[in-house]
């Protein structure tokens, strides 16, 4: 009998592994209701957390409004300093205010830049006090390789996290405030007279998708954090460093599709959380590694020039110009 239930684990993993979406970027798996890592791929690679920051944002205003520093109703002003953030942004004038409910769904949905810094001055005092907080809420939760510099995820060298931290972080917005999980599965919004949309493809193309939030700059590539529930359980997935969008969706559908097949025979077993998954890398601190320098340098650098012939007899030197990318908005 026990030879027979050890031929089917087996085989069962055996399964599994040729299951397993090909490796990209960093990558976690997990039953959101009970933590229990389903799928792990390098969760502690430090790496830039783009605009998943803005989960943490999102969480310190759950957090006002909990503990009466804040309500669904404060105003929320676009001072000069938020009016400057570069897209994807909400595109309000400076002076102009909102209320905390608006300016979450601008957050959450639309990524807007100038939005979170807006709402890190009205609930913080100023940006700083506010990125203190995040980096104070980031030790209590136990994201002990994070470290915020400020609150939207656009470019900053230091800001840095990891797949494990960023899984620890999603189960806490859903659990710890479930009232605004709406938030993260809305498609699309009215604010004043904007229409904004998301921008997770997940919710729209993958059935039971739920969440939560999306982020890309050029140094970080294509981050998602997925969440799908399904015969109510959630599954969520953790996904750093992909290398277009597309990639990016269809990790996460694979990754999310392999939660949910192995969810129930794995709770059969003993397993790691993620909180006590064992550690790959020890000992990270909040210098970015070399692979992150390279990445930060290259897309600081300015593009190449190079020769265009306008004619036979005369050569003309032209600067490429990219292509407009939103800072941090997917």
């Amino acid at each position: 009998m026990l030879r027979d239930a050890r031929n089917i684990l087996a085989a069962l993993l055996c399964w599994a592994a040729l299951a397993t979406p090909a490796a990209a970027g960093a990558a976690l798996v997990f039953d959101s209701d009970t933590g229990r890592v389903l799928y792990s791929e390098d969760p502690d690679i430090p790496w830039y957390p783009a605009s998943l920051t803005k989960m943490m944002t999102a969480y310190l205003a759950f957090e006002a409004i909990k503990e009466h520093r804040a309500t669904p109703e404060t105003r929320i002003y676009m001072s000069a300093e938020a009016h400057k953030m570069p897209p994807t942004r909400l595109g309000m004038k400076v002076g102009d205010d909102i209320t905390l409910n608006d300016a979450l769904r601008a957050l959450i949905m639309k990524s807007a830049n100038d939005v979170a810094v807006a709402i890190a001055e009205t609930l913080g005092g100023d940006e700083m006090s506010f990125v203190k907080q995040m980096n104070q809420k980031a030790v209590e939760l136990g994201m002990n390789s994070t470290h915020f510099i400020n609150p939207h995820g656009l470019p900053a060298e230091q800001q840095i996290t990891t797949a494990r931290d960023m899984a620890i972080l999603s189960q806490a917005l859903l659990h710890d405030y479930p009232e605004y999980a709406s938030l993260y599965s809305d498609t699309q919004a009215t604010i004043g007279k904007r229409q904004i949309a998301t921008h997770n493809a997940i919710i729209v193309s993958y059935p039971g998708g739920d969440g939560i939030k999306t982020g890309f700059t050029c140094a970080s590539g294509y981050n998602l954090a997925a969440s799908a529930t399904r015969d109510g359980h959630r599954i969520i997935a953790i996904l750093l460093g992909e290398p277009n969008k597309h990639k990016r969706t269809s990790r996460a559908m694979a990754l999310l599709d392999l939660g949910f097949r192995t969810r129930e025979w794995k709770s059969l077993f003993p397993g790691p959380r993620v909180e006590n998954l064992p550690r790959e890398i020890v000992g990270v601190g909040f210098e970015p590694d070399e692979r992150m320098l390279k990445r930060y340098r290259v897309c600081k650098t300015p593009p190449p020039v190079a020769e265009n012939k306008k004619d036979d007899k005369k050569k003309k030197t032209v600067v490429l110009k990219p292509k407009k990318k939103t800072a941090s908005s997917n």
